[in-house]
């Protein structure tokens, strides 16, 4: 438990660092005032200021989370510093940019692992061709084939394993599958899977196997990341979208606790699933930062295209007001997954 522990905190450290680093860096680059680097929340356990006693950085006890504050985000210190150094202040374009790249370091760091994950250990096939069914199993039941392409799973696209798996995951009973055979012939078929199978084994709850293949070298591990970076984002799409469909439940979200649990689970795999899951959870929280909510860094960007539509800002006081409330609506929201996260643990 506690190398679990210690695992959760370091990969939310990473994810953490990267991302308000982002933040950070563009802002020391476009002359922002810096108050706080902090990783964490809560109470410090360290802090030291930088050199010319500006910004002060900080390691705070609770591990999930951290901030980079800057002067115009509505901190009462903000009347004290001067207004070219506040972010209001800087180009459209430049606090794009600061706003941006925290999500954007996230983006980065995950493609960076996954390459090095291809490089390493080699590049794993993302072929949606069935190499094998399972004799008797409800797909051979329903006349699947070795060989056969899935190309549609209830009517959406699959251009990856990773988009088989992740609709094999949300569906729900009867699920259409349309396959290419021998390459000219399309054919539609419906299976429905046994009960009672997890998740993640999808596919095994239908009697298919998935391609094992790998590919070793430079150029395959820099397809590999980028492939695979496309199709985890094509993943958290299809998500999001069905949140609002219904095909996935709010409940079925994770927190900190599901987290803890992935990692735990994880580890127990080797360091190449950690370090998997931690280009994962580091694209999740970019993906989920760029979404135009209040108190996300999309939602700061979504105020920046009104300003540019407007042709002026909107009164920081109003901006600041909305993105308190986003956060509080977050904080409950983020509760309630914790919630739910407990109560499967037991």
């Amino acid at each position: 438990m506690i190398i679990s522990i210690l695992y959760f905190v370091i990969i939310l450290g990473i994810i953490v660092f990267v991302h308000e680093f982002g933040h950070f860096f563009f802002a020391k680059l476009f002359g922002i005032y810096v108050y706080e680097f902090s990783i964490g929340m809560g109470p410090k356990i360290f802090s030291k200021k930088g050199r010319g006693g500006e910004t002060v950085y900080s390691i705070r006890a609770i591990p999930i989370g951290g901030y980079c504050s800057l002067a115009g985000e509505g901190n009462d210190e903000d009347k004290k510093i001067p207004k070219d150094r506040l972010l209001q202040s800087k180009k459209v374009w430049q606090r794009f940019l600061v706003m941006f790249f925290g999500a954007g370091n996230n983006f980065l760091l995950a493609l960076i692992v996954l390459f090095f994950l291809g490089l390493i250990i080699g590049s794993p096939s993302n072929s949606t061709v069935i190499p094998g069914v399972i004799e008797n199993s409800p797909a051979a039941l329903a006349g699947l084939q070795a060989g056969d392409k899935i190309l549609k799973i209830d009517g959406s696209k699959t251009k990856t394993l990773d988009d088989v798996q992740l609709y094999l995951t949300i569906a729900k009973g009867e699920t259409e599958l349309t396959v290419l055979r021998d390459d000219k012939e399309e054919i539609v078929i419906k299976v429905t899977p046994l009960e009672g199978e997890e998740s993640e084994k999808a596919g095994y709850s239908y009697g298919m196997s998935f391609s094992k293949e790998v590919e070793h070298g430079f150029i395959p591990a820099i397809k590999y990341s980028f492939s695979k970076f496309g199709s985890l984002v094509r993943q958290m799409v299809i998500t999001f979208k069905s949140l609002f469909t219904g095909r996935v439940s709010v409940k079925e979200l994770s927190g900190p606790v599901g987290i803890y649990t992935a990692v735990d689970k994880t580890r127990e795999n080797g360091f190449s699933n950690l370090f998997y899951l931690l280009a994962l959870l580091s694209l999740n929280v970019g993906f989920v930062n760029l979404i135009p909510f209040p108190a996300f860094d999309g939602g700061r960007i979504l105020f920046l295209l009104i300003e540019k539509i407007k042709g002026k800002p909107v009164k920081a006081e109003t901006e600041n007001l909305i993105h308190n409330i986003g956060f509080f609506i977050l904080l409950g929201l983020i509760i309630y997954v914790t919630i739910n996260d407990i109560i499967r643990l037991f």
